[in-house]
């Protein structure tokens, strides 16, 4: 329990305090390095549980000691431009997520919504799953809409504007788009049992994936 809640707190402040961090550094003009170093830490935390998991144990943490030895080496150029960082950190995340549920939409794929939906209520009606895979588009389209706007705030806008919507709008963002799936869900399926949305991501993590 004690563990538990530790480990609750850790996440917290991760998810609180890494955005007021990187938003500052964006906001100030005097935090080049610091800039730098914290754009680059989930990557390296990243890169470093993935080594360490990787069969290849050896030879992928040696990949990632030259990386940082090559980081180090052009620290100045990386110092920057650590605004760069930080949008592709943010663009590959949309664009991951994107890609996640795009391409359950390909002809002969179940789309990724209709799958979660299984998972809890069990066999759907056709009303059902075409709603699923109506979500299934929303949500393509909402993280292709956010990488779109992510880039162009970027690159048209202020540095602060775009740290603004990257770091205090995006996670709002995803909460309200769930928020409203939910009450259309309710409007257009009001007699299906409504469950939460761990319970679907519990469901679907515990179903085996079936070939379609």
């Amino acid at each position: 329990m004690a563990r538990r809640m530790v480990r609750g707190l850790v996440i917290a402040a991760l998810v609180i305090g890494y955005p007021l961090l990187a938003h500052y550094t964006n906001e100030s003009a005097h935090s080049d390095n610091l800039g730098a170093l914290v754009a680059m830490a989930p990557v390296l935390l990243l890169a470093l549980v993935l080594a360490w998991r990787s069969p290849r144990r050896v030879m992928m943490l040696g990949v990632l000691l030259l990386s940082c030895v090559a980081a180090w080496a052009g620290w100045s150029a990386l110092a920057q431009h650590f605004g760069l960082v930080y949008w592709l950190q943010n663009v590959a995340m949309q664009l991951i997520l994107f890609m996640t549920f795009g391409r359950t939409l390909i002809a002969g794929r179940q789309p990724l919504c209709t799958r979660f939906a299984e998972a809890v209520h069990g066999p759907l009606t056709p009303q059902h799953e075409t709603y699923a895979r109506q979500v299934t588009v929303a949500w393509t389209l909402f993280f292709a809409a956010m990488a779109l706007a992510s880039t162009l705030l970027f690159f048209l806008a202020p540095l602060t504007t775009w740290s603004v919507f990257s770091n205090f709008l995006t996670l709002p963002l995803v909460a309200f788009m769930f928020i409203a799936e939910y009450g259309v869900r309710r409007w257009v399926l009001p007699d299906t049992r409504h469950t939460h949305i761990l319970d679907a991501v519990r469901a679907f993590r515990n179903t085996p994936a079936r070939p379609r």
